[in-house]
């Protein structure tokens, strides 16, 4: 049978402890399987493994088949930034907290991942949002985002002003600490804890989600994936405003700025074990399977 996968690198997180004995471990599995491994070089830096096999980020997405990212979610956003723009599966082993997107337990990797390797998952396209930040109409940053863009105060409990226009057309003029715009797949983190909708992570969708509005009218708003989102900043602000990609990427705004979010044209490529359940997971990392549901008697 022709191998699906051929070249397969690791992703960790480096100085941590566990998760570089789940590489360790997966660097003897795989090449006893008669993969060729490569190793993301910061990820490699405490790992007693050949020093050939070290390679930067890029390399993992120009030579691998699959990726297998161990981690938490964290090490999968920043994964995805990166590899989303090259033809190669991504795979996660969960050695975080929640790990909504890191599938498999890492006390039970070879039962699933043998069967991922033979060809036995579930296929995702999740996509990501591009942010821009333009000013006197040159692009000063341009960065991506797995689960959202955040236009926040620099300090503190401050709060902004910014006007909301989606395809053109004017939505809202609002004093907040900020708008979270997220994608179905952030729709489980920062965005769920501003009181965002979950979306399913098939849906083409955005949603924008007011942080701490001064108004108890503003509510968070869900349009089409294809939508162009500029986030204006007034002129008169003093300043002290930045825009974040997934917690990870901070950019200053300067008053004048506009921020442009739309889809990103590159997709992440995720996969899971051919058991993944997104409800599942729902159930059991938002503890909704504790709810028991009690029957009245007649």
């Amino acid at each position: 049978m022709k191998a699906i996968f051929k070249t397969i690198g690791l992703i960790g997180k480096s100085h941590h402890h566990e998760t570089n004995e789940t590489i360790s471990y997966l660097v003897q599995f795989l090449t006893e399987l008669n993969y060729e491994v490569l190793i993301e070089e910061n990820s490699a830096k405490d790992l007693d493994v050949a020093h050939e096999l070290f390679v930067p980020y890029t390399e993992i997405g120009n030579r691998c088949d699959l990726a297998i990212v161990v981690g938490g979610d964290g090490n999968m956003l920043g994964a995805a930034r990166v590899l989303s723009r090259f033809d190669i599966a991504v795979v996660g082993i969960n050695r975080g907290n929640l790990g909504f997107l890191t599938d498999i337990d890492p006390d039970q990797i070879e039962e699933p991942l043998k069967a991922i390797l033979a060809g036995e998952y579930i296929t995702e396209q999740r996509f990501l949002l591009e942010m821009s930040v333009m000013r006197h109409g040159e692009i000063k940053s341009i960065n991506s985002a797995m689960n959202e863009v955040v236009l926040h105060a620099a300090k503190v409990a401050n709060m902004i002003e910014f006007e909301l226009y989606i395809d053109g057309l004017f939505v809202y003029h609002q004093r907040s600490d900020g708008l979270i715009t997220s994608t179905p797949t952030g729709s489980t983190a920062y965005s769920l804890s501003g009181g965002g909708p979950i979306l399913t992570p098939n849906m083409d969708a955005i949603s924008l989600v007011p942080m701490f509005p001064h108004t108890l009218s503003s509510r968070p708003i869900v349009v089409d994936g294809n939508s162009k989102i500029s986030l204006q900043i007034p002129g008169y602000l003093s300043g002290n405003v930045q825009v974040s990609c997934d917690g990870q990427i901070s950019v200053e705004v300067q008053p004048g700025d506009e921020i442009q979010i739309k889809k990103c044209k590159h997709k992440l490529r995720l996969i899971h074990p051919k058991d993944y359940s997104y409800y599942e997971v729902l159930r059991s990392k938002l503890n909704w399977s504790e709810q028991q549901v009690t029957k009245r008697k007649p």
